[in-house]
């Protein structure tokens, strides 16, 4: 999977980084089909403290990309948030595709059936 990170009044630390790529890792482990990620970190100041970090994931996928975004005041728990976000999207989506191929096999089976 492709990463793309930037950050906007943050310095990027190696902590950070491994951080990012350990949860696009879980990420990926959900959705082997990724094709990129674009993952944005922000600092901003003029916030009330509690909402100053903010982290934002648009992951490539086929069909529709997926996106979340995240305010909270500890930058890791903003990354940990967005995450938590995009897997269940992605859940979402798994189950909706497992569901519509049930549904196609049921009606094929009832055809069969002559029901």
């Amino acid at each position: 999977m492709k990463l793309i990170l930037s950050t906007h009044n943050v310095t990027l630390t190696k902590a950070i980084e491994e951080h990012i790529l350990g949860r696009l890792d879980k990420l990926e482990h959900f959705d082997r089909w990724a094709v990129d990620a674009r993952v944005t970190l922000e600092h901003d100041n003029t916030r009330a403290p509690e909402k100053q970090f903010a982290c934002s994931i648009r992951l490539g996928v086929r069909g529709p990309d997926l996106f979340a975004k995240d305010v909270k005041s500890d930058l890791y728990a903003a990354i940990d948030a967005v995450a938590k976000k995009i897997e269940q999207q992605i859940r979402k989506r798994h189950n909706r595709h497992k569901t519509a191929k049930h549904k196609d096999a049921a009606k094929l089976k009832s055809a069969r059936r002559g029901n």
